[in-house]
């Protein structure tokens, strides 16, 4: 076998190795966006310039000095070899420094090295070296006295987004395989529990700040099992309830998300709980669930799914919601906040401020006195409807009184922050939608001082985006004094709502990282004044 083979060989295994370790920056987003193909094929169109830009300079610029190299060099030649093979090694370390440069920086949500991504991983590798051997077999036998001769390795780079979604598709079986098994066994463990409560707790906002607040005023009567952080995915609940699930466990609360329709069946097959509380119906997501109508379909899911003999309960507050209620069947609940009409459960004389919130719960026969360092009527409903699941639950007034004043804010989530400046900080950085960016500035106008609001707008709205933010604009106006815009593109409609509401020009300064508007906003803050941070996007969305 002639050296130049073994050189082809070394050179297309050396950058099979190379684009596998390319392809860590698109694993990244395709984890950000739950692994779904079709997510990320979104991604990679909206960021079409910062995926391919490089990849498509070097290969030109590769191509052209191969071809001019293989036109002038004579065919077999050592000097031909030698020149191909340095040109190729340039290649490949253009590779392997596009890996390293390609990753997102201080990443918010990091690429987590799972037994899933480690499995992808290798499922990129594979492709990558099915690609590199029927390239080079193409190269050596039928390219290598032409023209053309070890030009397909320099192609190789315009495939980084194609060898992920490739190997994606291919693992996708593996993937619904293992968590097929996985969730079967959680089942098993489950049907073991035939004395566990279970309550699920579904709604387009809210669900983590109602999963933790409900399990605050449970505890005061019973051993609760909360799930951690955003744990709201059937493998999330498969994984919580196969490796935290005990005995001595009383109550099960599974926070169940939804990013497309049939999302939330899926979790009800697995938890079967008997008692559901929906938070709320607005347009979260509408990018994957394509209508407001698909959202609340699926939000309903939790309900279709109860027992006969199970419960439900819902915010009088949203209309969609009490249309919820009226169709249920099954024991029902109404909780509200601002609804005048009929409900079992609601807040009074609601007050807030630096000491977070205080109001008058009414539920049974029942009025109490309530504390809780939680900020926002928004938060106000959501311990109202968690009151009201824990007295059908058993737990008395005096119980109910006691875990409210225990609830702790979410963190990210209108979270009150201690600082040593004299500045008042609300982090509510996590997922921020219409409902919640509207509560948010009602916090905020509830506070004195100068106020500034730092936000880099709402995702996921699909064609409402620019009105909702626009909208978001007009309101952030009433109770802002300065305004530092994250991401000169995504938050124009934001700037255009401003201006639209009269906000002055010169209290609006835009950035294109939040590293920068911090740095900018900790030269500008006194004593006396209150941020707040609105939203915080994945690193999915940077510009």
């Amino acid at each position: 076998m002639p050296i130049s083979t073994y050189v082809c060989i070394v050179l297309y295994a050396l950058t099979a190795a190379g684009m596998t370790a390319a392809s860590a920056h698109l694993v990244h987003m395709l984890q950000l966006e739950s692994y779904k193909n079709k997510s990320l094929r979104r991604w990679i169109k909206g960021n079409i310039v910062h995926v391919y830009r490089i990849p498509a300079i070097v290969s030109v610029a590769a191509v052209l000095l191969a071809l001019l190299f293989n036109a002038i060099l004579y065919v077999g030649s050592t000097g031909r070899l030698i020149v191909s093979a340095m040109l190729s090694l340039a290649y490949i370390a253009v590779i392997w420094l596009y890996s390293k440069k390609s990753r997102v920086r201080n990443a918010k949500k990091p690429l987590v090295m799972t037994i899933r991504v480690k499995r992808l991983f290798a499922a990129i590798a594979l492709v990558y070296a099915i690609v590199c051997g029927a390239l080079c077999i193409l190269d050596i036998f039928v390219l290598s006295h032409t023209v053309l001769s070890g030009l397909p390795l320099f192609l190789l780079m315009l495939l980084v987004a194609a060898g992920v979604l490739t190997a994606n598709l291919l693992a996708t079986p593996v993937e619904k395989a293992v968590q097929h098994w996985y969730m079967n066994d959680a089942r098993r463990i489950l049907a073991g529990r035939d004395d566990l409560i279970r309550v699920g707790i579904t709604g387009s906002y809210g669900k983590t700040s109602c999963k933790f607040i409900l399990g605050t005023i449970l505890a005061e009567k019973y051993d609760v099992l909360l799930p951690p952080a955003s744990f709201n995915t059937p493998m999330g609940l498969t994984r919580v309830v196969r490796e935290q699930l005990k005995n001595s466990h009383d109550v099960f609360i599974a926070e169940m998300g939804a990013r497309h329709v049939g999302d939330i069946r899926e979790l009800v097959g697995l938890v079967h709980p008997k008692f559901g509380l929906i938070t709320s119906v607005g347009p979260q997501h509408l990018e994957t669930f394509g209508s407001l109508e698909n959202i609340a379909k699926t939000k309903y899911e939790l309900i279709e799914g109860l027992p006969n003999d199970g419960c439900a309960f819902f915010p009088a507050d949203n209309e969609i919601c009490r249309g919820f209620y009226e169709k249920t069947g099954i024991e029902k609940y109404l909780f509200a906040v601002d609804y005048d009409g009929p409900a079992e459960a609601r807040a009074e004389n609601i007050r807030c401020g630096s000491f977070g919130s205080r109001f008058d719960l009414m539920i049974g026969e029942e009025r109490i006195a309530c504390e809780t360092r939680l900020l926002g009527k928004h938060n106000i409903s959501n311990i109202v409807g968690c009151a009201c699941v824990a007295h059908r639950l058993g737990l008395s007034a005096a119980q109910i009184r006691i875990g409210i004043r225990k609830i702790q804010p979410v963190e990210h989530r209108l979270q009150l922050l201690p600082t040593s400046g004299g500045v008042a900080v609300i982090d509510d950085a996590f997922n921020a939608n219409p409902s919640g960016v509207r509560a948010a500035m009602d916090v905020l106008s509830a506070f004195e001082g100068r106020k500034i609001v730092v936000t880099p707008g709402m995702v996921e709205l699909g064609e409402r985006e620019a009105e909702e933010n626009r909208a978001f604009g007009k309101v952030m106006a009433g109770a802002a004094d300065i305004v530092f815009l994250v991401g000169p593109k995504h938050t124009q409609p934001i700037y255009d709502g401003l201006i639209e509401a009269g906000f002055s020009m010169d209290a609006i300064q835009v950035f294109r990282s939040l590293s920068d508007a911090a740095e900018a906003l900790w030269k500008l803050a006194k004593p006396g004044d209150v941020v707040i941070f609105e939203n915080d996007l994945p690193d999915n969305y940077n510009e």
